[in-house]
């Protein structure tokens, strides 16, 4: 039950930080030897971010008539990653993707990207400018999010950032576009877990859900309060530091 504690506690930070949670539940999983560790945990830790998303979000998101146009936006940019997710998962090259190194270079590599990105005029809002072009754009830099180490709300941050989004909104709107891709990897693990024929399995993956969906509530309330009084600074260095380890720890 304390490795569930610990990996939902990782999910429920990292899902909405611009740090990448797939990588933290990767690296803490090998390093600490989890007994619990596995895709399907991984995905039963997706499920509780998701209903975490809904349950913040949920003004918006079930206003349907209000705001039509904007979860039509978030639905379109959200295609590309699930196709590509899809592809990689039926193919098991996911699985290729998920070894140190990578996950060092791309920590790196993209907490670079971030902190410039970061620099760009903080003038366009949500509400006004968040157009279809806008939405795809960011939509296909979300697919570099498949690979560990990326980051999904990192690299739509950085996308959202690049076209010049007020960090507020930047982060809003890659909390917005987790719904229909967490949304698609719940469906998924609702199915492991339905069809499971161990009922020990079925609940620590409950367990995981409720534990997530907690630390992830909490992550997106007070994030967004840091992020209208703070750059994203915090979080490239901290990103620099863990993949310059990682890549020591990778190469030695």
């Amino acid at each position: 039950m304390l490795e569930i504690f610990l990996l939902s506690l990782i999910q429920g930070i990292t899902e909405f930080l611009p740090v990448s949670s797939s990588s933290h539940l990767i690296l803490f999983s090998n390093f600490i030897n989890f007994s619990e560790a596995g895709l399907t945990i991984d995905v039963s830790l997706h499920i509780g971010s998701f209903l975490a998303v809904i349950t913040y979000f949920n003004k918006d998101i079930f206003s349907f008539i209000k705001n039509r146009d904007l979860l039509l936006k978030i639905f379109i940019s959200s295609i590309p990653v699930i196709l590509v997710g899809y592809i990689l998962v039926q193919t098991n090259l996911i699985e290729e993707l998920r070894n140190i190194k990578i996950i060092g270079w791309m920590t790196i590599i993209f907490g670079l990207v971030l902190y410039a990105s970061d620099k760009f005029e903080l003038k366009k809002q949500i509400n006004n400018n968040l157009n279809y072009k806008s939405a795809l754009f960011i939509g296909f830099f979300q697919i570099l999010s498949l690979i560990p180490g990326v980051s999904r709300s990192g690299i739509t941050i950085t996308a959202a950032r690049l076209l010049n989004f007020k960090r507020f909104d930047a982060a809003k709107i890659s909390f917005l576009l987790s719904v229909p891709t967490l949304g698609a990897v719940s469906v998924f693990g609702i199915q492991k877990i339905i069809f499971s024929q161990s009922l020990s399995f079925s609940v620590i993956n409950l367990y995981s859900i409720l534990l997530s969906f907690i630390f992830s509530l909490i992550t997106i309330k007070y994030f967004l309060k840091y992020i209208q009084n703070f750059s994203l600074a915090a979080f490239v260095i901290y990103r620099v530091l863990v993949g310059v380890i990682l890549l020591v720890i990778a190469y030695l």
